[in-house]
């Protein structure tokens, strides 16, 4: 797709579409009038849908990076080990650096290690960091809040292991995406409500942080956008089979009584997304909490778009932006 001139993905593209007051990326767009040519277009079997996302992924992700090194590990679990893989960057110092604990997205259903090894890969080299990514135990065979307290160990186990890992204990953040996301917020959390040390960072890339309460955006980006509205009640239904833990904060973070005192927040969300809103109120709940915060929301893009990785344009400007403040944030190299 992105072989063909400008011009004539432009027009490929069709008219631009607005929505709220955004414009959509044609880059985008384009690829969404794709969508229906990749595989996994509707939600089947869990099995299914996990095979599929592997395979889009694969197809988005472009060409991966070239690091230092990558290492297969294993770190500790709520209960028992969990894979995990760390991403070393060609600029990262031997020891003292930076380390982001990161926790894919896929509706606590789907995703794995390699679904998201291109955009770690991606991270670590241009943010310069180590990436940490931990292959937490995933619904329905593990219903929430289990992925919770498998990203509560698997943190913790990093504060514990920074400098074996190559990095300082008082730089290690946690972040990841969607679901990904939501787990970094609640592993923000309990670390204050359980004493144990937080992160130097949270980074929440277009996260879902609350189960239980539907908003407009959920309605506007119902279909067409990726995510959809059945994807997301989908999601739903297998990692909390039982809606009264829904506002549980280990589920749904934004419920939280009290946010004083968590780590620095970077919040992402996307103009298109059906989980705009949550992300951006829980952003508000941050910064009102006194919790220092940097809230982007990229108006033109849609839900999961940091993992697009072979787009150009406007989708890769928007993935520089948060690999810059990361940097920023976690990498003590001028």
């Amino acid at each position: 797709m992105t072989a063909l001139p400008p011009a004539l993905r432009r027009r490929l593209a069709g008219a631009p579409i607005q929505i709220d007051g955004n414009v959509l990326d044609p880059e985008l767009q384009l690829l969404l009038r794709l969508e229906g040519w990749l595989p996994g277009a509707k939600k089947q079997s869990v099995a299914t849908a996990r095979a599929n996302l592997l395979s889009v992924s694969k197809l988005v992700a472009g060409h991966p990076r070239e690091l230092l090194r990558v290492t297969e590990l294993t770190v500790r679990g709520a209960d028992g080990q969990l894979g995990a893989r760390l991403y070393v960057p060609r600029a990262a110092p031997s020891s003292g650096g930076g380390l982001l604990v990161f926790f894919h997205g896929g509706g606590w259903v789907v995703g794995d290690l390699d679904s998201h090894d291109a955009y770690c890969r991606d991270l670590a080299e241009e943010a310069g960091i180590r990436v940490l990514s931990v292959d937490y135990r995933l619904a329905p065979e593990a219903e929430a809040p289990v992925a919770a307290e498998d990203a509560i160990a698997a943190f913790s186990w990093a504060i514990e292991h920074a400098e074996d890992l190559g990095a300082d204990p008082a730089l290690v953040g946690v972040g990841g995406d969607s679901a990904g996301g939501n787990l970094s917020a609640v592993v923000a959390q309990q670390c204050v409500v359980r004493g144990l040390p937080s992160p130097a960072l949270q980074v929440l890339l277009y996260p879902a942080v609350d189960l239980a309460y539907r908003r407009p955006s959920r309605d506007l980006f119902a279909e067409g956008f990726f995510l959809t509205d059945e994807d997301i009640t989908w999601y739903l239904n297998h990692y909390t089979p039982d809606p009264s833990i829904r506002k549980n904060p280990l589920v749904s973070p934004i419920y939280a009584e009290d946010l004083t005192g968590v780590a620095p927040a970077y919040v992402v969300t996307a103009g298109f997304d059906p989980l705009r809103d949550e992300g951006n109120d829980y952003a508000t709940r941050l910064r009102e909490s006194g919790v220092p915060t940097t809230h982007t929301c990229e108006p033109t893009m849609v839900h999961g778009f940091a993992s697009i990785l072979a787009l150009p344009g406007e989708t890769r400007s928007a993935q520089k932006r948060i690999t810059t403040t990361i940097r920023h944030h976690l990498n003590p190299t001028p």
